[in-house]
């Protein structure tokens, strides 16, 4: 699923635009967010793809939901 992270004011901020959602990042695997999964503020959990250097915000990404997807 594409999801696209930028930074907010309290941090990172993810934008699903095929469910046009807008949810802030409220927990991660590791710091950065990258290479491991991030929770969203609705509960989603997305797997993260790895960088060996952190890209510059904002970045769409092709992001795979941990989460139940019947929602």
């Amino acid at each position: 699923m594409k999801v696209m992270i930028s930074e907010g004011a309290k941090g990172f901020v993810a934008y699903v635009a095929k469910k046009d959602l807008e949810e802030p990042v409220v927990e991660m695997e590791k710091p950065g967010m990258w290479g491991g999964w991030a929770k969203l503020g609705n509960g989603w959990i997305f797997q993260m793809p790895e960088y060996d250097t952190p890209p510059s915000l904002p970045l769409t990404v092709e992001a795979r939901r941990l989460t139940d997807m019947e929602e």
